[in-house]
């Protein structure tokens, strides 16, 4: 067997700790045929991601069998090439949607939880019930409103709908825009105190949560704590910075041991 005199290649451990493209090696001045087909059908899924139609009622069924309240509302967007070219139509509720959906009496204390399409539907058909599930029995400061199933939303669309319903806090679980090598990122955007109009400064992002990525415990431990901060700051967004310690094993392995459980 020949050896090899050419120094290892550094980006080729680095490639066993992440998904991304690296490490790809090249021929000549080129990448390798395999890496470039690879590339293109990377590209090709992530763009019917992007297109695929969000599963509302089929989500419903399995909120409705989880035990949760659900309902389906849609933005100004007419169709996903609508969506695509004006982003500003998927931040408003379209105008059918708005007569019903004032809440039948007052809370202070209601949190509205969104789940939207966003740029990739499997995200959220996939990850937002699961989390959802571990999320709920931490929930007891607070008293959760209906689900509500968004299709063709932006993340403002979720401060709209919170501002209607009267919540203290809006939280909206969105897919997020596919990538090379994660086409089932969910992102969690918490607002308090929505109304039409909040920026992305009021915010607060909680992202890639998927099983290659945030755990669904972490991003359920983060929401909790970020939603007891945003209440006793009064705001979200910069002036409420994310300081929780998830390295609590005790915590972690508790939620865990309940997620397991609830399978």
């Amino acid at each position: 067997m020949s050896k090899s005199f050419a120094p290892p290649d550094p980006w080729q451990t680095l490639s066993r700790f992440t998904e991304a493209h690296v490490g790809l090696g090249r021929v000549g001045s080129s990448l390798p045929t395999e890496v470039l087909l690879s590339f293109s059908m990377a590209h090709a899924r992530a763009k019917d991601v992007i297109y695929a139609p969000f599963q509302a009622d089929v989500l419903t069924l399995e909120l409705t069998d989880a035990g949760f309240l659900s309902r389906k509302v849609w933005s100004q967007a007419r169709n996903r090439t609508e969506y695509l070219h004006r982003p500003d139509l998927g931040r408003r509720l379209a105008a059918e949607c708005i007569e019903n959906l004032h809440p039948l009496s007052h809370s202070a204390r209601r949190l509205t939880i969104v789940i939207a399409d966003g740029l990739s539907s499997l995200a959220a058909k996939e990850h937002s019930l699961v989390l959802l599930k571990i999320l709920q029995p931490q929930l007891v400061e607070w008293e959760l409103d209906e689900i509500m199933l968004a299709t063709q939303a932006r993340v403002a669309l979720g401060d709209e709908i919170g501002a209607i319903r009267g919540a203290e806090a809006v939280v909206i679980l969105i897919g997020e825009r596919p990538g090379l090598t994660a086409v089932d990122s969910l992102g969690a955007y918490l607002t308090y105190k929505p109304y039409v109009g909040r920026s992305d400064a009021e915010r607060n992002c909680i992202s890639n949560i998927r099983l290659s990525g945030l755990s669904y415990e972490e991003a359920a431990f983060r929401l909790v704590y970020l939603l007891r901060e945003a209440r006793a700051l009064g705001n979200t967004g910069v002036r409420l910075k994310d300081d929780s310690t998830f390295a609590q094993s005790k915590v972690v392995d508790q939620l865990k041991a309940n997620n397991a459980a609830c399978i």
